[in-house]
């Protein structure tokens, strides 16, 4: 069982992202701040869970979280500044979504900025320690996988109704066949003409 809270100070934000390792779509972050002594058995980092249960944890969450906000940064924004910097823009813009201001913030990671002088902590696999932090991990990480497959329908070529934009086999060679569209990071080096990288297997998303 995760724990609930990382401090005594409430409310405790949750914060966490998806996306930063694809190769087109923008990276997605949720905050989420849970009610106090929430637990869920089945609560966990969200790539160790199966699709259904995320989705299933997704509906929880959203519908017993005190508050909960989801934010992006484009692939623009990403080839712009830096998918670091652009990873924490996402989160400042789902910190500023909350309904409530929380007291203390807890990120996955190593680095953050701070975000209106909110006292915060990173966790390096926070998401496999702390609830809120894990609830964060599953809503961007459902809220993306169902936005790059609506992008799909717009953009075919490149199978994200199975890769959501990662490198795969299969969207290496739509690259090299069709070329980038108006969605792949151009910043990185697999879209810059440069395929000399490690592509995960067809057919197996990289799910986090």
């Amino acid at each position: 069982m995760l724990k609930c809270s990382y401090s005594s100070i409430v409310p405790e934000a949750g914060c966490d992202e998806a996306g930063r390792g694809c190769l087109a779509g923008p990276v997605v972050a949720a905050a989420v701040i849970l009610p106090p002594g929430y637990a869920n058995p089945l609560l966990n980092d969200s790539k160790k869970l199966t699709a259904p249960v995320r989705e299933r944890l997704r509906s929880e969450i959203q519908e017993c979280a005190l508050s909960w906000s989801v934010g992006y940064a484009d692939n623009d924004e990403i080839d712009t500044i830096n998918i670091l910097r652009a990873s924490i823009l996402a989160m400042h813009r789902a910190l500023s979504g909350l309904t409530m201001k929380p007291g203390h913030i807890i990120i996955d990671g190593n680095f953050f900025i701070s975000f209106e002088d909110i006292p915060h902590t990173c966790i390096v696999r926070g998401d496999s320690i702390y609830s809120s932090i894990a609830a964060a991990s599953i809503l961007a990480k459902t809220h993306r996988d169902e936005m790059m497959c609506r992008l799909h329908s717009e953009f075919p070529l490149y199978g994200w109704n199975t890769n959501k934009g990662y490198a795969t086999g299969f969207h290496a060679a739509a690259l090299l066949e069709h070329g980038t569209c108006r969605l792949h990071r151009k910043s990185f080096r697999p879209c810059s003409g440069q395929l000399n990288i490690e592509f995960e297997p067809d057919g197996h998303e990289t799910p986090s």
